[in-house]
């Protein structure tokens, strides 16, 4: 059977029988990856690796049509440019996931075997047309993209998080962990970072917030973020990193590199997984003990889940105020208590009471972001801690989130506004030069 065959596109050839659209699919994945062995076959890998990657695109257009003139293929015009742009994905690129890539509205692919990719626009899952030709095509590019840094997967390490070249984050799990096929999730990360007046569009928070978010960062304060999966919190720390003033040298400490830090003196530090011996494994919590050494004003932990909560304290209470750190939690009060439970990981052999004065001492603001149903974003709550209060951590909360419905389309109602409490850290605003007018603490003030 001939590729034309192959393909089967009735309009184009009229003497073939009409298909369904399943069908078509099939004829040109089939197609694309006859052509693409084709160019394989034909091309000399030594001489295109000489080339700039915009002469290889030049070069492989070229050799697409003269296969597609020496098999006598029956394409338009438009399906001609989209098999060329197709096989210049599968080459230099990531395939059938390029499309998705380059599309701002996606903030999250997921691709659940080769036969279905669901991606995430404006908080909302949909199905997509998307498809890989089987498995194994889904596989190559699986490892194309892990072993871009410097990781692998196979049978004998079925997971792995790795991170796209603009700093998305990857995570793959294979057979025999994953039952039906390798599954891919894709977290994106914003070319361009949100600013305050996008996050001010939305409606995530508040301009009184806007003024205190920006007043703690410029007065050193220590800052944890709360939030579940996908509620924001990496997008609301690096709205905190841009209040850092310019002349301060920041480490970052990641798992998977993605902040995006806006000040000239930053250092960016990632852990590394152990080798397929089992050794050269480098934690957070030894990059937090490494960063210590190297003189920064701030460290910001990307997040924080293990072991590495007593050290992040620890710097925290020993000069270097102004830090920042994630947590997984559904309330500012579960994540000083996970943060707890951390610390206790850490074999430290510190009673609870000891435990709650070190987290009082070294975080003064928890932040809570929530994905609501409707999938918008908000800071839902700023809440301080003001100290012990017997063997309880005391909080206060300074501004909240209060939903008063649904609408008929399904959008959150709600209200945002401050509760009234004058903040104690409003002192050290003040100190600092950065101090925040009384208004902005007005409960009467409310904010759709």
């Amino acid at each position: 059977m001939t590729l034309r065959e192959r393909l089967a596109v009735s309009d184009d050839a009229p003497g073939l029988p009409m298909a369904s659209p399943e069908t078509l699919n099939h004829a040109y994945q089939d197609l694309k990856k006859s052509m693409h062995q084709m160019i394989l076959d034909r091309i000399d890998l030594e001489r295109l690796k000489r080339l700039t990657a915009e002469q290889f695109k030049h070069e492989l257009a070229l050799l697409i049509q003269r296969i597609i003139e020496e098999e006598r293929i029956v394409l338009n015009q438009s399906e001609r440019h989209n098999l060329v742009l197709d096989i210049q994905h599968e080459m230099l690129g990531f395939g059938p996931l390029e499309t998705l890539l380059a599309d701002p509205t996606v903030s999250d692919i997921l691709v659940n075997t080769y036969a279905k990719v669901y991606v995430e626009r404006r908080g909302k899952l949909e199905l997509t047309d998307v498809t890989f030709h089987d498995n194994a095509h889904l596989m190559k590019i699986i490892e194309k993209i892990v072993s871009r840094v410097g990781r692998r997967v196979d049978e004998s390490s079925p997971m792995v998080d790795a991170r796209l070249p603009d700093g998305s984050r990857v995570n793959a799990i294979i057979p025999p962990l994953a039952v039906d096929g390798p599954i891919l999730s894709i977290r994106r990360f914003a070319v361009t970072p949100l600013t305050v007046d996008n996050l001010l569009t939305y409606k995530s928070l508040t301009p009184p917030m806007v003024q205190v978010l920006q007043a703690l960062g410029q007065a050193k304060i220590n800052i944890l973020i709360s939030g579940g999966t996908g509620s924001g919190k990496t997008t609301l720390l690096n709205l905190l990193s841009g209040f850092i003033p310019a002349n301060e040298r920041i480490v970052t400490i990641e798992d998977a590199a993605e902040l995006q830090m806006r000040q000239p003196h930053v250092v960016r530090l990632e852990t590394r997984p152990p080798s397929i011996e089992g050794k050269g494994e480098v934690t957070q919590r030894a990059l937090v003990r490494n960063a210590l050494r190297m003189r920064p004003d701030r460290i910001i932990l990307g997040e924080v889940r293990g072991a590495e909560a007593m050290d992040m304290l620890q710097a925290m209470n020993t000069g270097h105020e102004g830090s920042l750190a994630t947590i997984h939690s559904n309330t500012p009060r579960d994540a000083l208590a996970r943060l707890e439970n951390m610390v206790g990981m850490a074999g430290a052999n510190l009673t609870a009471r000891a435990t709650r004065q070190q987290i009082c001492s070294a975080v003064t603001v928890v932040l809570q972001v929530t994905r609501l149903t409707d999938g918008a974003r908000k800071l839902v709550s700023l809440q301080e801690i003001t100290g012990m209060e017997g063997e309880i951590i005391a909080m206060q909360e300074i501004f909240r989130f209060e939903q008063t419905g649904v609408s008929a389309d399904g959008k959150v109602l709600g209200l945002f506004r401050a509760t009234g409490v004058r903040p104690r850290f409003a002192d050290r605003l003040r100190l600092f030069g950065a101090a925040v007018p009384e208004a902005a603490f007005d409960p009467d003030r409310t904010f759709e």
